[in-house]
């Protein structure tokens, strides 16, 4: 059974690294395979990841509406065809980018197909790990779904802890259950700021890390720093609640 989660803060939180290292400890736990999703236009989860992108789900909707579609072929069968030719394959993990569609015009009904191919796709995959965009815009529009786990990362400063409080009130008014929303401290020093916060205790705390700014500076993927960094190991810790997660969803599931 499928276990959504979707990463979602303010910019600037590290929701990508965060990310892309849940990828990696959910896949050396033995949780593979991993779906990946870059659902921010300003794609970059391929690069924490190492991978390369070719193409991305926002041009395959452009070209779906202007090019020919091969004879026999429906153009929603073209556009399933199309999006598992835009998944990159990895070691233990596949890579979407959603990026954004060029040119104007209405992309509804291609939204609408899109949504119907990550259900599809969903099924293949024992964990889907969603890096979205600043704030909530892909879980409003469904584009992405109800995810099982939403986790809200913040940084210990004010704008953060405030802006991970708008983004959970946000989620509760578009459905999402309380009990589903994770808050995550990143690049924690020992100290957070006095604001309100929702009164939430964290889910998890990644302490401030060297070694994910020495690959920020190098420009080598974050996901290839030592396993006993200090990141990383807190988000092995992280994975293995997420695993609890799912099994309990799936011991749920066995009972209805």
């Amino acid at each position: 059974m499928t276990f959504t989660i979707a990463v979602a803060g303010k910019g600037g939180t590290g929701k990508t690294t965060i990310s892309a290292l849940l990828v990696r400890a959910l896949i050396a736990k033995g949780q593979r395979p991993v779906l990946a999703v870059d659902a921010d236009p300003n794609a970059n989860f391929n690069e924490a990841l190492g991978v390369t992108i070719l193409e991305s789900l926002g041009g395959m909707r452009e070209e779906a509406f202007t090019r020919s579609i091969p004879p026999g072929m429906s153009r929603t069968d073209y556009i399933r065809y199309r999006f598992r030719q835009v998944l990159v394959e990895a070691d233990g993990f596949d890579l979407i980018a959603m990026g954004r569609p060029e040119g104007t015009g209405c992309y509804c009904f291609s939204n609408d197909l899109l949504q119907s191919c990550m259900r599809l796709l969903e099924r293949d995959y024992r964990f889907i790990i969603i890096d979205s965009e600043a704030g909530m815009e892909h879980i409003s529009r469904g584009t992405i779904g109800i995810p099982d786990a939403l986790l809200i990362i913040s940084d210990p400063g004010a704008r953060g802890l405030r802006t991970a409080k708008r983004i959970r009130d946000i989620a509760l008014s578009l459905g999402l259950k309380r009990d589903a929303m994770y808050l995550v401290y990143n690049r924690y020093r020992g100290e957070v700021a006095p604001v309100d916060a929702g009164q939430v205790v964290p889910f998890a705390v990644i302490p401030f890390d060297p070694a994910v700014e020495a690959a920020d500076l190098a420009a080598t993927p974050v996901s290839t720093i030592s396993g006993h960094s200090p990141a990383r190991e807190a988000v092995n810790g992280l994975a293995l609640k997420l695993i609890d997660l799912a099994e309990n969803k799936q011991k749920r599931s066995a009972f209805l």
